[in-house]
Order: C-alpha cells, then sequence, then structure tokens
C-alpha cells in the first residue's frame, strides 16, 4: 500500500512542477539556439577551402537540433494528454533540462576556434587496377618526372582507348597524395564524352569547396573557381577523358602557374596540341607482356591449348582491357575445341572491321557475345542507361532488371535479389562490370567507358540514352523512334518537357527513366502511344500530379515516384494497372490514396514511407501476393483494413521517420501477425505486438518492435526456443514514450516504465544491448539487478556489450561476481536514488579485507555514473574491477563515493611526461567532490588527476 501512495505523491509533485519545468526549458532552450546562432555565423566566416568542422563542433550543431526536434515532439505529447496523464512527463523535461544544459556547458569548451585543416581537401584516393609492363612503368615515370619539373605546366597523356591511360592517371593521383608534400591538392575529374561547361564547372566546385547557388550564370561559377584555385599554392587539376580542347577560361581553369599543373587524358594527340601539353603517349603492351596478363586472368592450366591461347591473346592487340576482358571469358576452358571456336569467330571480326578503334569494340563484343544467354547481355546493356562513370547502387540495378524482366520470379523476394546478385557476379566475373566499390554502406559497380560506349553502339537502333548530359530540354519527338525499347534521360537537372510537345509514338518502349531532372510537369498525353512500357521511374522530381495518359499503359509493372510532390491521385488512376507489381510513392505530400489501388492483385511491394500527411489506406484484402509493405513515418493510426490477408507478405514496416519521430499506431490486433506466416522483416518501431504471435513467426530474421511487458518478452522467447532467434533486434518493452535512446548494435532491448519484480526476465542469449529506464525494481539488498536475468539458452552475458541503467528505484546493487558481463564496452548507470554498490562481493563483510577478487572488463571503454546519490563503491571492500581500455571514465553527483576498487593498467608505470599521449578522459562534476574525497582504490588518485576534465 506504501509503494502505491508513494507513486501517487510522486506523480502529483510531477503534475504540480510541469509548467515550471517547461517553462525552464523553454528559457534554457533559447539561450542553446542563440549560442548556435553565433556558432552557425563563426562558422560562415571561418569556413573555407581546405578547412573543415571540428568533429566535437559537428557533433554538438547535430545534438542541438535533435534536441530541438525531441523538445518539439515532447511539447506535441504534452499537449495532447489529459489532465491526469500530464504529470508522467515532468521526467522527461527534466532529462531534457538537463540535455540542454550539458550543451550548453559543452559550447564553453570550444577554444581555438571552429575549424581545423581538412586534409581529404587535399585530393581523393581512388582504387586501382595493377598495371603489367615495362612501357607502363617508363610511362609512369617519365609522367612524374614531368609533375617534378617546373618547366612543365601541362602534360597531355595520350593514347588509343583501352590501353590503361586512366589506369596510370589514378596511379599517379595516389602517389601524389602519398609521397610528396609538393602540391596543396589534387583535383580528379572525370569529363565525359559530350563535355558539358556547366557540369564541369559543378564537378570542380564539389572537389575545392565551392558551393553555387543555383542562380548564377557560366561566367559567375567560372569568376568563383579561378578566384578559388588562383589561391592555392600549387594544384595538380587531371581532367580525365577528354575528346575535344577543354575552354579553360570558360570553365574557370587558371592558366598552370607558380608549379601548377594540367594533366589530360586523351585518345587523340590533337587535343594534347591544341592546349599546349608536353604530350606523353601510351604505349600498347608487348607480345610477351599481353600473354603474361592473359595467363594471369584466364587462371587455368592451359598448357593443351597454348598456341592456339596464344593467338587469342595477339588478337588483343597488347590492349589491357582487351587481353583482361577476353582472357576473363576463357576463364577456367580447357576444351580445346572452344578455344578453336573464339580463335575463328576473333578472326572473322578482325577481317570485317575498318580502322582501329572498330577492332578494339568487336575484342569487346566478343565477351558480351560469349555470355550467350539473352537476359545476361540484356542485363548488361541495361548498365548503359545510367550515366557515364555512374557508381551504379546495387539494389538499384538489380530492381531494375527485376522491373525488366530479366530476373527470373522467385519463391521470395531475397530469392530473387540473390538471384539479381548472381547475375552481378557473373558480368563482373567476365570484367565486363568493374568490381564492388562504397557508397556509405551501399555496394556500387561501375561501367568502363569503353564498354559502356560498346553497349551503346550495340543497342543504338533501340537505346536513347541521353543521361547525366545536363539536357535543358527532352530530346525532339523525331528522335523518339518506333524502334526504341528502352530510354534514360535520368540526372538531367534542368530538363523540361514543353507542355506543347505531343506524344512519342514508342508502341515498344519498356523502360523510361526520367529521375533526378527537376521535372515540374509532363504533358496529359506524354505517355499515350507507350502501350508496352513496363518501369517508369520518376523519382525525386518536383511534379504534383500524374498525367492521365499514364494510368492508360496496361503493361506497367514498376512505377518508382519517390521524393516527388504529388499531393493527390485520381480515384480511378490504377482501374487499368492489371500488371502493376511495384509502387513506390515514398517522400511524397499525398493525404490519401484511390480506392482503385485495392484491385491491384498483382501487386508486390508497396511503398510510401515518409508520406507524413498520409492518414489512410483504402483495403488491401485483395492484395494477396503483396510481399512488401513500408508505411514508415505516416500518420495512419490504424492498421490498414485486410492486412491479416497479406499471406505472402515478407516485409512489414510502421517504423517511425527521423521527421516523424513518433510510431501512430498503437497496437496490432492479436490474431493478425499469426495470419502473416512469410514475415521476414518485422519493423513496427514502439507499436505493440503480442509476444506469442511474433515468436510464432518462424521465418523472422528482423525485428523492430514493443512488447506490454516483460512477461510479453517471455512468452515471445519461450516460442522462439529451440529455433535461432532473428539476426537483428530492438524490442522495446513497456512504455510507449521512450525519450530517447542509444544505438547499441543489431541486438538490443529498450526497456521502460515496465516494473521489474520478484520472478525472472528471460534475455535473448546473444543480446549485445540493454537499457533499463524509469523501472522500479523489487529487489532486496542481497539480491542484485542482473540476478532477475537469464537468457534463453545456457550461456553467460558473453555478447552484452553495451548497458544502461537510469531512474531505476529500490535498487541497491546491480552485479553479483558472477552475473559481470565479460565483455561489456559501454555501462552507464544514472539516477537511482537508492543504489549503493555496482558489483557487491559474495564474501562476508568481516573477512573482505583479507581477500582480493579481481573483477575483467578488458573491453570496457565507457563507465558512466551519473546522479547516483547512495553509491558508496563501485565494487565492495575487497573486489577490484580491472579494465584495460577504459576511455571514458564519469562521475557526475555522485557525494558518497569513497571507494572506487577501480584498476587501470595502463596508469601504471606511466611517467608524467607521457600522460599526454594516452586516451583517457576523467569527467568529474562537481569540482569540489574531487577535491575533498578520501579516495580508497588500488591506484593513487594522483594518477589519474592529468586526465580530469571538471564539467
Amino acid at each position: 500500500m506504501d509503494f502505491v501512495l508513494n507513486k501517487i505523491d510522486k506523480h502529483l509533485d510531477n503534475h504540480r512542477s510541469l509548467d515550471q519545468h517547461r517553462k525552464d526549458l523553454k528559457r534554457k532552450l533559447e539561450e542553446l539556439n542563440g549560442l548556435k546562432e553565433d556558432t552557425e555565423s563563426i562558422k560562415r566566416s571561418e569556413l573555407q577551402p581546405r578547412k573543415k568542422l571540428k568533429a566535437e563542433v559537428q557533433i554538438w550543431l547535430e545534438n542541438v537540433e535533435r534536441v530541438n526536434g525531441e523538445v518539439q515532439v515532447l511539447d506535441g505529447r504534452i499537449g495532447e494528454s489529459s489532465a491526469l496523464t500530464r504529470g508522467f512527463h515532468t521526467e522527461d523535461v527534466s532529462k531534457s533540462i538537463t540535455e540542454v544544459e550539458e550543451l550548453i556547458i559543452q559550447h564553453g569548451k570550444f577554444h581555438g576556434g571552429l575549424v581545423v585543416d581538412n586534409p581529404q581537401w587535399i585530393g581523393q584516393v581512388l582504387s586501382t587496377t595493377s598495371l603489367s609492363g615495362e612501357a607502363v612503368k617508363v610511362c609512369i615515370e617519365e609522367i612524374w618526372h614531368c609533375l617534378m619539373d617546373d618547366e612543365v605546366p601541362k602534360i597531355g597523356v595520350w593514347g588509343m582507348g583501352g590501353v590503361g591511360k586512366t589506369s596510370i592517371m589514378k596511379v599517379i593521383n595516389n602517389q601524389l597524395l602519398k609521397e610528396t608534400g609538393k602540391f596543396d591538392i589534387v583535383i580528379w575529374i572525370t569529363v565525359s564524352k559530350e563535355m558539358n561547361v556547366a557540369k564541369l564547372q559543378k564537378d570542380i566546385a564539389s572537389k575545392i569547396g565551392v558551393e553555387f547557388s543555383g542562380d548564377e550564370d557560366e561566367t559567375t561559377r567560372a569568376g568563383r573557381l579561378f578566384g578559388t584555385l588562383s589561391q592555392k599554392s600549387r594544384f595538380v587539376m587531371i581532367l580525365d577523358d577528354l575528346w575535344e580542347k577543354v575552354p579553360l577560361e570558360r570553365i574557370g581553369i587558371p592558366d598552370p602557374s607558380n608549379g601548377s599543373k594540367l594533366v589530360l587524358t586523351t585518345r587523340s594527340a590533337d587535343v594534347c596540341r591544341q592546349v599546349g601539353c608536353r604530350m606523353i603517349k601510351v604505349k600498347p603492351l608487348t607480345e610477351e607482356e599481353a600473354w603474361k596478363l592473359f595467363l594471369e586472368k584466364a587462371g587455368c592450366d592451359i598448357r593443351g591449348v597454348e598456341p592456339i591461347a596464344r593467338s587469342v591473346s595477339k588478337h588483343c592487340a597488347g590492349l589491357p582491357l582487351g587481353v583482361i576482358t577476353i582472357a576473363s571469358c576463357m576463364k577456367g576452358i580447357d576444351d580445346i575445341s572452344e578455344w578453336r571456336n573464339a580463335l575463328k569467330e576473333l578472326s572473322l571480326r578482325k577481317k570485317s572491321v575498318n580502322g582501329f578503334e572498330d577492332e578494339v569494340f568487336q575484342q569487346l563484343q566478343f565477351s558480351y557475345d560469349r555470355l550467350k544467354n539473352p537476359k545476361l547481355q540484356d542485363c548488361f546493356l541495361s548498365c548503359a542507361l545510367y550515366p557515364e562513370d555512374e557508381e551504379i547502387e546495387e539494389r538499384s540495378l538489380i530492381q531494375l532488371w527485376i522491373g525488366e524482366g530479366l530476373v527470373e520470379e522467385m519463391d521470395s523476394m531475397q530469392a530473387e535479389y540473390d538471384n539479381g546478385r548472381a547475375i552481378m557476379n557473373r558480368l563482373i566475373s567476365n570484367c565486363l562490370l568493374e568490381g564492388f566499390t562504397k557508397r556509405g554502406n551501399r555496394r556500387c559497380v561501375k561501367m568502363h567507358d569503353l564498354l559502356r560506349d560498346m553497349a551503346l553502339r550495340i543497342a543504338k537502333s533501340r537505346f536513347l540514352v541521353k543521361a547525366g548530359m545536363m539536357l535543358e530540354k527532352a530530346p525532339d519527338v523525331q528522335e523518339w523512334s518506333m524502334n526504341l525499347e528502352k530510354v534514360s534521360l535520368m540526372r538531367n537537372w534542368r530538363l523540361c518537357i514543353p507542355l506543347e510537345m505531343s506524344s512519342p509514338k514508342c508502341p515498344r518502349v519498356t523502360t523510361l527513366l526520367l529521375s533526378g531532372c527537376c521535372l515540374e510537369s509532363i504533358p496529359e498525353g506524354f505517355f499515350k502511344h507507350m502501350d508496352a512500357l513496363k518501369v517508369l521511374d520518376l523519382s525525386r522530381n518536383p511534379i504534383k500530379s500524374l498525367p492521365i495518359s499514364l494510368s492508360k499503359c496496361p503493361g506497367l509493372t514498376t512505377l518508382l515516384l519517390c521524393r516527388c510532390r504529388i499531393e493527390s491521385i485520381p480515384e480511378s488512376f490504377f482501374d487499368d494497372a492489371n500488371e502493376l507489381k511495384i509502387l513506390d510513392l515514398s517522400g511524397n505530400p499525398i493525404k490519401s490514396l484511390p480506392h482503385s489501388l485495392s484491385n491491384l492483385k498483382n501487386l508486390t511491394s508497396l511503398l510510401l514511407a515518409c508520406c507524413e500527411d498520409l492518414r489512410n489506406v483504402p483495403s488491401l484484402s485483395n492484395l494477396g501476393v503483396l510481399r512488401k509493405l513500408d508505411l514508415r513515418g505516416t500518420k495512419i493510426k490504424e492498421i490498414p483494413q485486410g492486412m491479416e490477408n497479406l499471406v505472402s507478405l515478407e516485409h512489414l514496416n510502421l517504423d517511425e521517420s527521423i521527421h516523424l519521430r513518433r510510431t501512430m499506431i498503437n497496437e496490432i490486433p492479436n490474431g493478425v501477425l499469426s495470419r502473416l506466416c512469410c514475415l521476414q522483416d518485422l519493423i513496427v518501431g514502439k507499436t505493440v505486438v503480442n509476444g506469442k504471435e511474433v515468436g510464432g513467426l518462424k521465418k523472422l530474421e528482423i525485428l523492430k518492435g514493443m512488447f506490454y511487458d516483460w512477461h510479453n518478452l517471455n512468452m515471445y522467447l519461450e516460442a522462439c526456443r529451440g529455433r535461432e532467434e532473428p539476426r537483428q533486434y530492438r524490442i522495446y518493452v513497456g512504455n510507449r514514450y521512450f525519450h530517447k535512446y542509444t544505438e547499441y548494435g543489431g541486438k538490443q532491448i529498450v526497456a521502460r516504465g515496465c516494473n521489474i519484480y520478484n520472478y525472472q526476465i528471460v534475455l535473448p542469449r546473444d543480446i549485445e544491448g540493454l537499457h533499463i529506464t524509469d523501472c522500479n525494481v523489487d529487489c532486496s539488498e542481497e539480491y542484485p539487478l542482473f540476478s532477475r536475468f537469464i537468457l534463453s539458452s545456457l550461456s553467460s552475458f558473453s555478447s552484452l556489450k553495451s548497458l544502461h541503467i537510469y531512474d531505476c528505484g529500490n535498487m541497491k546493487k546491480l552485479f553479483s561476481p558472477n552475473c559481470v558481463p565479460p565483455n561489456l564496452q559501454r555501462l552507464r548507470v544514472g539516477g537511482c536514488k537508492q543504489l549503493e554498490e555496482i558489483i557487491t562481493s559474495e564474501v562476508e563483510p568481516e573477512e573482505r579485507g583479507m581477500v582480493i577478487t579481481e573483477f575483467h572488463l578488458p573491453q570496457l571503454r565507457q563507465l558512466l555514473l551519473n546522479g547516483l546519490p547512495e553509491l558508496k563503491s563501485i565494487c565492495s571492500a575487497g573486489g577490484v574491477l580491472v579494465c584495460d581500455s577504459l576511455v571514458v571514465f564519469q562521475i557526475v553527483y555522485c557525494p558518497k563515493l569513497k571507494r572506487m576498487g577501480l584498476n587501470l593498467p595502463k596508469l601504471d608505470n606511466v611517467p608524467p611526461s607521457a600522460s599526454a599521449n594516452l586516451s583517457l578522459e576523467v569527467r568529474i562534476r562537481p569540482k569540489k567532490w574531487w577535491e575533498s574525497v578520501e579516495w580508497d582504490g588500488p591506484q593513487p588518485k594522483s594518477l589519474f588527476d592529468p586526465f580530469v576534465r571538471f564539467w
């Protein structure tokens, strides 16, 4: 009874103090935002080329932005609360005040300006391939000699396509960054075949830290580039793959002086002469060098066919690209008849060509023809729809192949994606695509410009490709021929389709890519004669409505409208879209969807993420083959009608988004999830789900959702018993209104407002992060909190890396000796008013002085103790916590803490002069506690003094 009365008293106190807390928060937030404005102003003045914002300043600005957003959300929740529930938000407001205060204090520690030198601004390391041949070495040495010679301002590296000019210059680029301080910056620019001054200016600007406003004309842009480059002491600018004389003055490139350099790579000696370059020719490999490279790439024992294989190698004419491509497609073949056939085919090709360039293309086409499978060949040709030298995102490319019907339909989305990956790997192994690179965490592929040219030559009559060419007007109707099958105008960010333009007569077009063109409108009848259209990508265009003629494309299977500005769609729009499989409307300000969507019986993906004004969707009962439903970041408050009929559903996402930081759907009704037996990804954020039903989803691989209480978590784990748990999960337990949480990795549980009573709680055996906030703990002095937890299988807590315990009452001890997680990396404990010890001892009190027990946490990097008024020791007397890797040790408002019981081996035998080299930060508040505390620990307090920072 006393417990209940105490809770009521606490709630009434919270209710009475809420308004004052909100006023305090508003005042402090205004102060913080004033500091932010000052910081932004200083940032603008200090942030010059070759400078970057200090990491601590960048993080501080991001945190201020985040806190403002969280406070805004919190204000909204308080406004929606009833008189009875308002008091529950007082602690959230208090925590926000604390965080704002910490950010204000942090701002006062920005000393010595906001920026530092940016080493990455000096240049970019490029991926390289191994180079073969003595002539290549000589060529590299000659280029390097010219770069070091102040009398040579311009260098022209020229030679036939595929001879290795770009590969050589990539090696030079990386060598310049690594081995010499002669130059201040190395700028690599890839010039497309159709050179465009505006695009060149934009590319150079991005490399030297110049930002264009968007409304500047060519002359203004040139002036800004010229001014910035002229300020550099010495620069090297490499313009790769020039096809014509470059207008340096128009672009804004100053004539190199004071040791600066301009380097061109080109197939034309005339271009080098016109620009006034010292010319260096890249020669083909010798016959023996080409044979050595051929053997390396063929990768098999071909002694039995060596004479024929040598003849095949000779047909490559010493061009590394040709050697690599042809050798790769013959890899693993030891049948002499296949080698004879290959030699005969190459010989016939050579007789049928005029000029060396045609011969190069015939060599490359040999590898294309060897693919034999028409679908595999079409997958290769589709790569040419992307802009020249584009890093093509793997998922985007595979999605295109799936939409075009080039990937076989399979029983799951993952199987189809794996099939697409297999196709991609086949093209890479045949050297028709370049290997994977990284853009963020996404895998990408690239297409060599010669191979792209060859692909466009093969598909010349069927493809219209003008991607990334800075077009301002769509091609004339005459260019849209009757034979066209695929059209790509993507990434022309100023493109306009005139409203008076008549509908192109393209009855065979299956693919039309118009993403990223800033199209504001499309003529109503534009799609009138595109009956065969399957894939349409209009993503990232500010169009507000869709032309009616699009609704009359009966074969449309993929419609991508991500991040447009579509506000509504006519009710009957999807009446004839019987073949539609993928519909992506993510990021549109649409408020509702037409009821005709309910009849899309072949729809497999419905993507509505971040449609922040969307409040309802029509019935999904008839979408029996739907595999992916993404509703994250919408304002839908109830699960869509008929969702229980989506028996093929593999991916369900109802999560919050960055801008909409609250899951609107409170819970998924019982009986729904149990019918979705194909689910692999269940991502529903803080929507409450039934533990037993989720545990019955046998194919589940990713889980993010909320259980009402610990009992539901136990039911979930009981239902999972005997099989692998999801490979990735974030499970919330308890109160929906989580103020904030920290990312712990792929496997974590975050609990709030759910009390821990006198029964055991089961946790997943592979849990990596555990975050418990505002949970009263019914623990006697003899039973530490962690004794309440057991794992779902016999195991220690060896996977647990991060533990956060905050505002948990009635808890006096955290760990018993046998429950300390051995691989813990981060431990944060705060606001636990009765906590006395972190690790207790099993040794009797009278024996503790005689027995020393060491607890080793070799991977612990952060130990944060905040607001623990009764904390007396980290370890009981006789216990020592040994931390080999500790980087941050924080004690804030722990007035009774006397015994550290902490041993940091890295502090032993370190002279004071070397302490600055150790990575350790000791954060203390208040200062007077540190000055007066009587230190009781295995290491003297003086060892810690050099690392102390007072908050």
